[in-house]
């Protein structure tokens, strides 16, 4: 747990994998972090704002969570330890009330030769800092017959969407589906509406913000209390470098 005490000048935070680690500028992230494909970099996605708090998983790592506390915000990492770090994030979402992680294992750049990851779906409370598994029925029906799932996520109509895929040594089949209830299948739909479906991550104008080095993008951004949090990362084609957050009082 950290206390941030946010002002009219940004905090910038480097994702480690020992976690989040302050630094005093953005400028300091230039050139620390080699550029790997996406899907093994850490990087901040899935972010969502509840219960005036803001969730979000960071790719490899586990789940961030900051809640605002009077005029300050109290940052908790919730780490996934090694089992995280071998396998990549598909999706966000909460079920009975808590927030789900899907882990999945992404071949697109590379063979590990590793399994898939058994279980997929991670949790957290406020009671401990330790993730547990959990199971999410529609997932699990496709997963006994064979499927995995690499992507589970919010529309931007409120339903949740997930896409699943089953492998073979000379092919690989792939589904997309909505539903309002995880315990239900919902209705298979196209690639099309999946991905139109997906939800807008920036909220607030990038010309309030401070300037990035080149290469380098905001990603998210939200308002959690009374200040402005940003994830940022720096980009190249299908890699990212360095990556991590900032947090800035609304002016």
């Amino acid at each position: 747990m950290a206390i941030l005490q946010t002002g009219e000048y940004p905090l910038w935070f480097l994702l480690t994998d020992n976690g989040p680690v302050h630094i005093e500028s953005i400028e300091d992230a230039v050139s620390v972090s080699a550029l790997i494909p996406w899907p093994y970099a850490l990087h901040v996605c899935y972010l969502h704002e509840r219960d005036n708090a803001l969730v979000m998983i960071v790719n490899r790592d586990g789940f961030l969570k900051i809640d605002p506390d009077n005029s300050d915000l109290v940052l908790y990492r919730f780490s996934g330890g090694e089992i995280w770090r071998q396998y990549s994030s598909g999706g966000f979402v909460y079920y009975d009330d808590k927030p789900a992680a899907l882990l999945y294992l992404d071949k697109r750049f590379a063979d590990s030769g590793i399994q898939q990851p058994k279980p997929e779906i991670w949790s957290f409370n406020m009671e401990s800092n330790i993730l547990f598994p959990n199971q999410i029925p529609v997932l699990q029906y496709f997963f006994n017959d064979g499927w995995e799932a690499n992507t589970l996520r919010y529309g931007n109509d409120g339903l949740i969407y997930y896409r699943i895929m089953k492998r073979s040594e000379v092919s690989s089949s792939v589904r997309f589906f909505r539903t309002a209830d995880l315990a239900q299948t919902g209705e298979e739909i196209s690639i099309e509406d999946f991905f139109n479906s997906v939800p807008k991550s920036i909220d607030i104008s990038l010309s309030s913000l401070p300037d990035l080095p080149e290469g380098f993008f905001y990603t998210g951004v939200k308002y959690v209390g009374d200040s402005i949090f940003a994830s940022w990362e720096e980009q190249e084609d299908y890699s990212i470098g360095a990556a991590g957050f900032m947090v800035i009082k609304k002016q």
